[in-house]
């Protein structure tokens, strides 16, 4: 079984710290808190950290339970709503979020333990936790949760591998953008598993899907998306979401393909597991009668 720190529990403070500077994940968290929290609710922030998710839903006038098992961040915590002076709207629980009950019923639990094809952090986990603890204590009716859904995406790439005339085909982490330096995208994103998060999900992939290439060139990557839908606006018809950082997973038997070529393509991993399950539980063929044929190795 894997360490709590190897699984994202106790992420270096400096890493939280890097978060903040992160203004698409921050304004994206910021609206939808705004659109869902409204005065006098009562909130929960699974998994807290430095505490802004915690800001952000006192600011709009609830209460707020910041839940947190690491207690280095929580003495960062305690002391920065301090400063933004909201301390006496946030009441501070050390505790492990998995097992966290709340001594009230809750109107919005908030949670940010995600990470790339949901491995490495403990979202699922600590939710799926979170709800059967809730169900026992106040019912059935669940609370709005942020994020409301996961959808996580697989799309063929071709990627350069080079770094300064050196030759490496490693995973790569990039920036969750329509262009990419570097990477060619050879077809659409395929979702591959849409995870809701108040209904029962399950904690691990297995899925096969034939993906079609739009482009031609050297498939010699695996593009894994995860877009993650904060809040559905439904008098608006319309969804605030964000994206964690794109994951180019390499391919050791890169193929070239031509426009209308079939690839089958089979995930089997376990989510909140190391980052390397996902690259380990890719694989894929070349379907029956389609032109692409191998490159040597």
């Amino acid at each position: 079984m894997s360490s709590p720190e190897v699984l994202g529990q106790f992420i270096p403070l400096h890493y939280h710290y890097d978060m903040l500077r992160d203004n698409y994940r921050m304004t994206s968290f910021q609206q939808a808190i705004a659109a869902t929290v409204q005065p006098g609710m009562t909130v929960v922030d699974l998994g807290g950290g430095t505490g802004v998710l915690s800001y952000f839903a006192a600011m709009q006038g609830a209460h707020v339970y910041y839940v947190e098992r690491n207690p280095e961040l929580v003495e960062v915590a305690k002391r920065f709503l301090t400063m933004n002076k909201v301390s006496d709207r946030v009441t501070i629980v050390h505790e492990d979020a998995a097992k966290f009950v709340p001594p009230v019923p809750v109107d919005v639990v908030t949670c940010e333990m995600l990470h790339v094809g949901l491995v490495r952090e403990k979202q699922t986990l600590v939710i799926e936790q979170f709800k059967q603890n809730y169900v026992q204590a106040h019912g059935t009716k669940l609370p709005r949760f942020i994020p409301e859904a996961s959808l996580l995406a697989i799309q063929p790439v071709m990627q350069a591998y080079e770094f300064a005339g050196f030759h490496a085909p490693v995973p790569l982490f990039q920036p969750p953008v329509a262009t990419v330096d570097g990477t060619t995208e050879l077809g659409l994103p395929a979702i591959y598993s849409t995870i809701v998060y108040d209904e029962a999900y399950p904690q691990r992939i297995d899925w096969k899907g034939v993906l079609t290439m739009q482009s031609a060139g050297t498939l010699n990557g695996w593009r894994v998306v995860t877009k993650n839908v904060l809040a559905v606006l439904v008098e608006e018809q319309s969804e605030i979401c964000w994206h964690n950082q794109y994951l180019v997973v390499p391919i050791a038997q890169p193929l070239e393909v031509n426009v209308g070529d079939r690839i089958e393509v089979a995930l089997n991993y376990e989510f909140c597991t190391e980052l390397s399950h996902i690259w380990d539980g890719i694989s894929q063929r070349v379907c029956p009668n389609s032109l692409t044929k191998r490159l040597a190795a």
